[in-house]
């Protein structure tokens, strides 16, 4: 008798399967689109074109569109380089900001191709006043050196008599060119043999520097191309936790068909930028007002919503309201891993670990303009993940609702440097 009961249960079940199908098929809900899994109930899984938040009238798709492929330039053949002709050495030293990484090494490994010179693998710098980490602790070496290979040699140590002499520290600009080099460095670079190099990251030089890509049409070196894009992987042990975290926010965004934003929110940044302001800025908001936005421009209740903030804050509290699917590494991430990379605060690996996941997220949105901002968009530019979204522009129209009025200018106007490294 029971197993008649279980067949009975069993042709129910599969009887109303196919008449859901049906009617599925009747309304066209097999666009891979909205298809998401099929353990979800189905009045969950019809998402709606409104909240997948189109970026034109629907003819360029939407902004959780596919991403765009483009052809990198620097992948044209380079020029070799003469090992043992290379003559003096190249030292640096990268801060503890990840998004700093990107331009302090283009930097070097232009230097050091231009003079002909030895890059020796940098030291990352601590948080902690005195405290440093090997490349290999973030990145992985034996790429970084490979990929480098016949443009510049890498070595992991120098001779001990050369990293002790003769060592003369040398201030390069963002973008630093060939001409420069030959007139300002190499002199010195001749009668010194050795340089340690720093890139300047003020938010002046990078201000002028912006101005003058825009100007000028200035293009980036080849060489700080490949190194941007053709060097840097996280090491295999990190690129994994990233990975996990990535795929815990997908799995958790099944009403989106495993889609996220990223938003680069730190409520003391955010506080900096807004303290002493009567009247707001349009380029100063607080997280409830940040919330509104997303909300205002379509994305529904249930998007799955990722905030660089360490922890969580009693300021954020109202945009999980607007958006209850929201989270911070600290809820994604496992606890042996939170453990074994001393994730606090101030940790170093925290701000990779944002910065890789605002580079993969399927979009990106910047609360405050930054460096941090610009690297991550060159990133996303690389792997065609244009979705990057800007709560600043358009801000004199408060009630544009159309997303298409805040796609970042860096990819509206395609006014990002490295646009120039593709083709």
């Amino acid at each position: 008798m029971a197993r008649d009961v279980r067949q009975v249960l069993a042709g129910l079940l599969t009887g109303s399967m196919l008449i859901m199908l049906c009617n599925m098929v009747k309304r066209d809900h097999f666009d891979p689109i909205y298809v998401e899994n099929l353990s979800v109930q189905y009045d969950l899984i019809k998402v709606s074109k409104q909240s997948l938040v189109k970026l034109s009238d629907g003819t360029s798709g939407g902004i959780w569109r596919e991403n765009l492929s483009l052809k990198p330039c620097w992948r044209k053949p380079l020029s070799t380089t003469n090992e043992e002709q290379a003559k003096g050495y190249i030292f640096l030293t990268l801060t503890d900001n990840p998004e700093d990484h990107v331009t302090q090494i283009a930097g070097a490994v232009v230097v050091a191709k231009y003079l002909g010179a030895i890059l020796v693998l940098p030291e990352i710098k601590g948080t902690k006043t005195g405290h440093k980490r090997q490349f290999g602790d973030i990145y992985d070496t034996e790429r970084f050196i490979t990929s480098l290979d016949g443009t510049i040699k890498v070595v992991k140590d120098p001779p001990i008599e050369e990293s002790k002499v003769n060592i003369t520290n040398i201030k390069v600009p963002f973008m630093v060119t060939k001409d420069f080099i030959a007139s300002k460095i190499q002199p010195k670079f001749k009668s010194k043999g050795n340089l340690m190099v720093s890139t300047d990251l003020s938010p002046s030089t990078m201000t002028k520097a912006k101005e003058i890509i825009k100007k000028d049409n200035v293009k980036m070196d080849p060489y700080a191309c490949l190194a941007i894009f053709g060097s840097f992987e996280l090491q295999p042990e990190l690129n994994q936790l990233v990975n996990s975290m990535i795929g815990t926010l997908r799995s958790l965004s099944y009403n989106t068909n495993g889609q996220f934003v990223a938003v680069d929110l730190k409520v003391e940044s955010l506080g900096n930028l807004c303290k002493g302001n009567v009247i707001k800025t349009k380029n100063c908001f607080d997280p409830k007002e940040i919330g509104e936005f997303l909300k205002k421009i379509g994305y529904q209740r249930h998007t799955t919503i990722y905030l660089t903030q360490s922890g969580w804050h009693s300021s954020l509290d109202d945009f999980r309201k607007i958006f209850p699917n929201t989270f911070t590494k600290d809820a994604i991430i496992p606890a042996y891993e939170k453990a074994k990379y001393h994730i606090t605060k101030s940790s170093e690996f925290e701000k990779v670990i944002d910065f890789q996941i605002c580079i993969q997220a399927d979009v990106f949105v910047p609360t405050v303009s930054n460096l941090f901002y610009t690297n991550v968009v060159a990133k996303r530019i690389a792997s065609g993940k244009t979705e990057v979204l800007d709560p600043t522009q358009k801000a004199s129209s408060a009630s544009s609702t159309a997303a298409v009025n805040y796609v970042s200018p860096y990819i509206s106007k395609k006014s990002h440097w490295a646009y120039s490294c593709f083709c």
